[in-house]
């Protein structure tokens, strides 16, 4: 299983960005797929996620109304679009794959990095004031 993140970058507040994590290697239909962030000296904090087969998400209160998850299933693909971004944006961002383990499992339990089984190699977000 591969995950390619890719599209960070350099903006000014106010910017917008679009991340994309291409995925290969599996089908992902019984998956999650989440983008996290992790800033210089802080921990993995999770942004949003979305179930592949169905379209739920969820995003932190942080990103709200401001981030947008989507997947492309013809491309194996999920987007994060970013809009008035703000300098505590500033974060290496990583895609992952996380499989839903059981009927029982809450779709909240998806915010944790730990129920995701595999990682892209991140890709750098930087805003300036």
């Amino acid at each position: 299983v591969q995950l390619q993140a890719s599209g960070g970058g350099s903006v000014q507040a106010g910017g917008s960005l679009r991340l994309r994590c291409a995925a290969s290697g599996r089908t992902f239909s019984s998956y999650f797929m989440g983008w996290f962030r992790q800033a210089p000296g802080k921990e993995r904090e999770f942004v949003a996620y979305i179930k592949w087969s169905g379209g739920n998400t969820d995003y932190a209160d942080s990103v709200k109304g401001r981030f947008t998850i989507s997947r492309d299933n013809a491309k194996n693909t999920v987007y994060l679009q970013m809009n008035s971004l703000e300098p505590e944006d500033t974060a290496v961002y990583y895609c992952g794959a996380g499989p839903i383990r059981s009927i029982y499992t809450y779709y909240s339990d998806y915010r944790s990095a730990d129920m995701y089984e595999f990682w892209g190699q991140g890709t750098l977000v930087t805003v300036s004031s």
